[in-house]
């Protein structure tokens, strides 16, 4: 199947709303010097479309990690929830930094849910962040 096509004003406008950080961890495409991806909040293959109420950005990782899940249980009373979606909800409702400004810790269902599902705090962002922490480049704000 072949990705439909998103104009580049459509993208651009995306890019500029999204300052262009990942959704879901807040890593900016100006520290990594990697490309951030145009997400389909809610996969083609889950019936998503590509307009710009369902598009978003997403670094790599989240990306890679989140693939086409749109729920995912909680780890703490094993519900399964839907997966925070950053164009919608407001993040700080969801998320908030650890005292070191290095892992991500889920506040609600849906913010611990996300965490697990999208590897939010794996071993090698982990040390990364710390290097970004001692840069000054980190946390972000939300």
């Amino acid at each position: 199947m072949a990705r439909p096509y998103i104009p580049d004003s459509g993208r651009e406008k995306i890019t500029a709303d999204a300052q262009p950080r990942c959704g879901y961890c807040l890593t900016s495409q100006l520290i990594t010097g990697m490309p951030i991806h145009l997400e389909h909040i809610l996969p083609l293959a889950a019936g998503g479309q590509s307009d710009e109420e369902n598009l978003w950005l997403a670094c790599p990782l989240c990306n890679g990690d989140k693939g086409i899940q749109t729920q995912f249980p909680d780890p703490e009373t094993g519900e399964v929830v839907a997966l925070f979606d950053p164009r919608q909800q407001i993040r700080s409702e969801h998320f908030r930094w650890n005292e070191n400004g290095v892992e991500i810790l889920g506040i609600t269902s849906c913010g611990r849910a996300t965490v697990v599902a999208l590897k939010l705090n794996n071993e090698s962002i982990i040390r990364t962040r710390r290097r970004w922490v001692l840069a000054g480049w980190h946390p972000p704000t939300s």
